[in-house]
């Protein structure tokens, strides 16, 4: 069947719905697009993964081969982002229950090979499809109810607009502690699509294009207004790929920084940020990129130490809280994380239950790095497995 613009707000809504339900019940997303990726394929990909990662769940990114130096930028953000960027050689360990394809028209033109084709045709994996090429030359990919394709600027447009919808289900984001869902990477991801396929907005033709258009590129602006340093304009398509290097760049700094703190007691990987080492990263870094290598640093040290990975940091700065982060490494699969969160009788949290936040007042906590120590040991006598 050929592929046709959505007719109502209510259809596209409910497709929308269901997109955003997919990311509170899935666990394991695939993420694809079509061969020889530009601009909106990967940026689109990239966007996806990224809100995939704000509910610590698992998202592995797929190319079949390497893309243009431009976009490397983009995954070395994902590196960041606890997303995976994987090739025909790469193993995925985790069994994938959800594959998103990004900006492709049709399934011929789907980047992959005989293992993805074999998870392309398994009724038992969600397919959720997100694309704005319409037309004779095209077909469906997506399951029922999960093809959010209509006519858009560009694929990663349509990203933006599933995230902007999610912006408004506060109980989504509470529930899965999300702070900050439009952070600067997801905007500069969706606006690098929309810049790509419009050639800087000249190739667009409508209102509403347009008005998604000034959407996102006032949110950029926005966030530009609150850095240091303001030398950054989108001016140009390359100005837009220097800002992503730039990024890549800084959030690499801090994963060294914060990389360098962790410890591991038997088979738990932790980190302790006191308030010390958070005076230096909020000199350095924003907040995005904090929280952002925080979520990464944790789901590095779940694999590390093949049980947990645990982050502790002092946000007094921002919040008054201390905040937390708890991850369980992809083969382990024994203990409920959840279940932390009733032993300690913390309120203030939720998750799932490979991934848990949770937040305690600072003005509860005198000494950080041995509230820590207390919380591994308690955590350590709750898991069935260590000794």
């Amino acid at each position: 069947m050929n592929k046709r613009p959505l007719q109502t707000i209510y259809e596209k809504n409910k497709i929308i719905g269901n997109i955003i339900g997919a990311l509170q019940d899935r666990h394991h997303f695939l993420i694809l697009g079509h061969k020889n990726p530009d601009e909106d394929c990967i940026a689109s990909m990239v966007s996806f993964a990224l809100i995939v990662s704000k509910f610590s769940k698992k998202a592995y990114l797929y190319t079949s081969g390497p893309v243009h130096d431009h976009f490397q930028y983009l995954l070395n953000i994902c590196s960041h982002n606890a997303i995976h960027c994987c090739g025909p050689v790469s193993s995925m360990n985790d069994p994938i229950d959800t594959i998103v394809v990004c900006d492709t028209p049709k399934f011929s033109m789907v980047d992959a090979g005989p293992p993805i084709d074999s998870l392309l045709n398994n009724p038992g994996i969600l397919k959720i499809e997100i694309d704005h090429h319409l037309g004779a030359d095209s077909n469906y990919i997506g399951d029922d109810g999960y093809c959010l394709v209509t006519e858009a600027n560009s694929s990663s447009e349509l990203v933006g607009l599933t995230a902007l919808k999610l912006r408004k289900r506060t109980d989504i984001l509470k529930k899965y502690n999300i702070q900050n869902l439009l952070s600067r990477n997801v905007i500069l991801s969706v606006l690098t699509g929309i810049i790509g396929d419009t050639n800087m907005g000249q190739y667009i033709k409508s209102k509403r294009q347009r008005r998604y258009y000034d959407i996102f590129s006032s949110l950029y602006n926005h966030l530009l207004m609150k850095e240091t340093t303001k030398e950054t304009n989108l001016m140009n398509k390359d100005d837009v790929f220097r800002e992503i290097q730039r990024l890549s760049a800084v959030e690499e700094e801090c994963f060294r920084y914060i990389d360098a703190k962790k410890k591991f007691s038997e088979l738990i990987g932790y980190v302790v940020l006191d308030r010390n080492d958070m005076d230096y990263l909020n000199r350095r870094f924003d907040k995005d990129t904090i929280i952002s290598v925080s979520r990464s640093i944790a789901d590095n040290l779940a694999e590390e130490s093949t049980r947990l990975g645990f982050i502790a940091y002092d946000d007094s700065h921002n919040s008054n809280l201390i905040q937390f982060r708890l991850r369980r490494g992809r083969g382990y699969k024994s203990f409920d994380l959840r279940r932390v969160l009733e032993l300690f009788s913390i309120e203030d949290g939720g998750g799932h239950e490979g991934a848990i936040a949770f937040r305690i007042a600072s003005s509860r906590v005198d000494d950080i790095e041995g509230f820590v120590e207390k919380l591994v040991s308690g955590i350590k006598q709750a898991m069935p497995d260590v000794p």
